[in-house]
């Protein structure tokens, strides 16, 4: 069974209160906002799939993202050299998204970006969701979320170029940088949780219909 449909009853709380609280595993947690890619020369249709889905309010599957480039692009290219920028800024187009790739400094960086790293000889697609002074936090379609030393992630990434979605910045600004994300284990959210007794009054005490 998923993690994410287990809940734990925690009693005793509070003078006999009662809480229900979910949970989710540390893997689940690293793929929250990032598709786990499917093949392996999917990174980019997974990184692009991640970014309409999760900062872009635009939900698609790294399946659907695959199919579509794969079938419009050049296949015996995608199938040696995987996904490029150019088969991403064109099924962008035929969603209706303006794209580009641009050289911007991390510093200026507000909105998540698609970029390429080289780990270790192998070029790799990850979306860049946040910075700090020591740290880049990145959606790697291969491992999840991660943390990367700022020095460590400066060598990896060699072409310093940022793929950005020039559509809907405002709503993905707001995903950049998500304090969450940098959070390296789950809080147990207690302070959230909901007295069973206290919720059962409050639906006796409610009569007729209500919209949800």
């Amino acid at each position: 069974m998923s993690a994410i449909a287990v809940a734990m009853e925690i009693g005793g709380v509070a003078a006999g209160g009662h809480f229900t609280v979910p949970v989710t595993s540390f893997a689940e947690r690293k793929f929250s906002t990032v598709y786990r890619q499917q093949y392996d020369f999917s990174c980019g249709s997974a990184a692009l799939a991640s970014l309409l889905t999760f900062h872009y309010r635009d939900p698609v599957s790294e399946r659907e993202v695959f199919v579509d480039m794969f079938d419009h692009g050049d296949q015996n290219k995608i199938r040696r050299q995987g996904f490029s920028m150019l088969d991403m800024k064109h099924y962008l187009q035929r969603r209706g998204y303006r794209s580009n790739g641009f050289k911007v400094a991390l510093e200026q960086l507000n909105v998540p970006a698609i970029t390429i790293v080289n780990q270790q000889g192998y070029l790799h697609f990850v979306i860049i969701k946040g910075s700090r002074p020591r740290e880049i936090l990145v959606g790697d379609p291969s491992v999840g979320i991660k943390a990367i030393d700022r020095q460590q992630f400066e060598a990896m990434w060699e072409n310093r170029i940022l793929f950005l979605i020039e559509d809907g910045s405002h709503h993905a600004s707001s995903t950049y940088h998500d304090d969450q994300a940098w959070e390296p284990r789950v809080r147990a959210p207690l302070a959230a949780g909901v007295d069973r007794s206290s919720l059962a009054n409050s639906n006796l005490l409610r009569r007729g219909a209500f919209d949800l």
